[in-house]
């Protein structure tokens, strides 16, 4: 085989391997977040709930923030290595990429104000009275980044082993899709931004919600 093309393969399948592994310790923390820990905190007492904000959680959203990063610039390393960009990828790529948004510019800046207020009342000072208000900020955007987070595999796995329009290229794209399935993914990130939970509130309302979101962008992409 030519050394180019040995090489080539190399680079990609490397890509490829970091953007999966990042991948899942991100996605696999998202998930416990919201399907587990958030659960738990509902039902914990304050002291457990407390003890577990200054200590655990700090060391999840680490891995989380930086999969979420590592999985962010390798996945643009992909789409700048290949050249090559399906409907299906350019979907799941605009919803990881406001994922990737969110964690860095609302989950993890909120999650800090929230953490200090904990660190505070364990060392005899006084909460933060905005704790309340960043840990409602930062749930939201998580809420919203699990429900973008089921197209997104969906997407990005069907780009590659589905047939239909969503293997088209971007050019491909016609208004009508473009209004519909983009705009329907805009006006889902704003309320994710300063908006309300809604069906998202329940771990079963936000799984049905992004099973429905998944059906919903397909069959944009693929009829209209």
């Amino acid at each position: 085989m030519d050394l180019a093309i040995l090489n080539d393969y190399a680079i990609g399948f490397l890509l490829r391997w970091i953007h999966i592994l990042a991948g899942i310790t991100w996605i696999g923390l998202l998930y416990y977040f919201n399907f587990v820990q958030g659960e738990y905190f509902k039902e914990a007492d304050g002291g457990a709930k407390g003890d577990a904000i200054q200590k655990l959680v700090p060391r999840a959203l680490w891995w989380f923030r930086w999969g979420a990063m590592f999985t962010f610039l390798s996945g643009i390393g992909l789409l700048a290595f290949y050249k090559l960009m399906s409907i299906g990828i350019l979907t799941g790529a605009t919803l990881g990429t406001i994922m990737f948004l969110n964690v860095w510019l609302i989950i993890w800046p909120n999650q800090k104000i929230v953490i200090a207020s904990a660190n505070s009342v364990a060392s005899g000072g006084e909460a933060d009275p905005n704790a309340a208000g960043a840990l409602a900020k930062a749930g939201l955007a998580s809420r919203t980044n699990t429900l973008f987070s089921i197209p997104m595999l969906f997407f990005m796995a069907g780009s590659r082993h589905l047939f239909g329009a969503i293997q088209e290229p971007i050019g491909a794209l016609g208004v009508a899709e473009i209004a519909v399935v983009f705009g329907i993914i805009v006006l889902l990130a704003l309320n994710g931004i300063k908006g309300k939970m809604g069906p998202m509130a329940s771990v079963s309302g936000v799984i049905h919600s992004g099973i429905a979101l998944t059906a919903i962008l397909y069959l944009a992409i693929e009829f209209l």
